[in-house]
């Protein structure tokens, strides 16, 4: 999910954490209607599949604030807004590390040289 930021931020760091947090908003609401689903739908629940997400973000600073266990005041502001995040975190979503020249969601959110474009937009339209 790609939107127009609201907050204002200072760094790359924060810019990528808010981020994050922004699809992880639409995510837990599509996780909760799985899990809905499973005790709804029969068939689903007989199995118990377990509902889990990985997020991929290739930014360290974001990374390691999403883990972090208590608040830093330089991001305090954000924090507090997207604090309710953090229980999920390593339950329900996984964040995970991704290298930069790997990270599909960047071709639509900045420019990128070709050699970095062109195997993006291959995985993600085959051509």
């Amino acid at each position: 999910m790609n939107k127009l930021q609201t907050e204002i931020t200072l760094s790359t760091t924060e810019a990528e954490y808010v981020c994050l947090l922004q699809s992880l908003r639409t995510t837990l609401v599509l996780l909760r209607f799985f899990q809905e689903l499973q005790k709804r739908v029969p068939n689903l629940s007989r199995d118990k599949p377990i509902v889990h997400c990985t997020a991929f973000e290739d930014n360290n600073g974001a990374i390691e604030l999403s883990k972090a266990s208590r608040m830093k005041p330089r991001t305090k502001h954000i924090n507090i807004k997207y604090h309710h995040f953090r229980s999920h975190i390593g339950t329900t979503i996984t964040i995970s590390k991704i290298d930069t020249k790997d990270q599909l969601a960047d071709i639509g959110t900045k420019p990128l040289i070709a050699s970095i474009f062109q195997p993006l937009r291959r995985r993600l339209i085959g051509w």
